[in-house]
């Protein structure tokens, strides 16, 4: 069982601990306004395959670099005009950035799974402390076994991977809920969201001033976490925009709307009875655990908007539903 500490109890010992345990090259479980993060020294390589083996996570699958702050980025990437306004508007937040890697980083190869780019973000709050006490970049995917469904508290950590780590720092329940949004800017110009995420993409296109460029989800080369076909899944098979409900079905509905033979539902949740896309997100993960611990061999999923954040829900969802090898 992992060592727990709680940030708001007892913060420096938080802070104290994690980067004891991070210099000596093992990982932490520390929280985010996104999802728990296993966090390691990304320029570290014994650190970052220690990661990859907890979560049973392949090495092809690149990992995201945490930072204290742009000017720290800036030691690691190159950044285009564009990217830095984004940085500028949107960090700290559920922001990632797909940038080119310069080459006297000393990231590892590791946990950019070789590529000549690098994904960037500066996170809300604790985790952004700890990396400034820290004083390098941390590879930290999400605290979870790979292709799993994420984990937004302490205990989901714990249930998950309590067996396999040292330490999880507890700092209550992510507030946003889903992974950060990833971007990047295309030498044309052009913007690509390769993930949505807790940024939604009319925002950035507020800011930029022009459409997205969606990543063809069939097609689309691994150049970010979140890519793959197959993701966020439990271990029940997920049926999307369910409108009647077979018998034991475990139902996860939106908005307070019944659904037709919900009487059969082993368990009934509802990401938000007010259909509020926000509280949605925050409870999405959490709710597909609790759909999953319910023994049900299936979860359905009713329609879910894909407007703002809807966006983000309904990409995890689909990754949960898709075929799994």
């Amino acid at each position: 069982m992992a060592r727990h500490i709680d940030i708001e109890q007892d913060r420096e010992t938080a802070l104290r601990e994690a980067v004891r345990v991070l210099s000596s090259g093992h990982t932490v479980a520390i929280p985010t306004e996104t999802v728990y993060g296993l966090a390691a020294d990304a320029t570290n390589p014994a650190a970052i395959t220690r990661i990859y083996e907890t979560k049973g996570r392949p090495q092809f699958n690149p990992l995201i670099c945490h930072m204290a702050s742009i000017a720290m980025a800036q030691d690691h990437a190159i950044f285009d005009a564009t990217s830095r306004k984004l940085a500028e508007t949107f960090w700290p937040g559920p922001l990632t950035l797909i940038l080119p890697l310069r080459p006297e980083s000393p990231i590892h190869a590791l946990a950019t799974a070789g590529l000549d780019t690098v994904g960037i973000r500066i996170p809300k709050g604790f985790a952004s402390d700890l990396i400034a006490a820290f004083g390098k970049p941390l590879a930290a995917p999400s605290a979870n076994s790979s292709g799993k469904i994420s984990s937004t508290s302490a205990a989901h950590v714990e249930a998950d991977l309590g067996d396999k780590i040292g330490l999880i720092l507890d700092g209550g329940s992510a507030h946003v809920g889903v992974e950060s949004t990833i971007i990047k800017v295309e030498k044309d110009g052009s913007v690509r969201l390769l993930r949505p995420g807790g940024l939604v993409a009319e925002d950035i296109e507020h800011m930029i001033g022009t459409k997205l460029v969606r990543a063809e989800k069939a097609s689309a080369a691994i150049e970010a976490p979140g890519m793959l076909a197959s993701h966020y899944a439990p271990g029940a098979a997920v049926r999307l925009n369910a409108v009647s409900i077979e018998k034991g079905e475990a139902l996860i509905r939106f908005g307070g709307q019944p659904v037709a033979n919900q009487e059969n539902a082993a368990i009934i949740l509802d990401l938000s009875t007010s259909a509020d896309l926000a509280e949605a997100a925050t409870n999405l993960f959490d709710h597909l655990k609790t759909a999953d611990a319910s023994g049900a061999d299936s979860i359905a999923v009713t329609a879910i908007p894909s407007t703002g954040l809807g966006e983000a829900i309904n990409d995890r969802l689909a990754r949960a539903a898709a075929p799994r090898s």
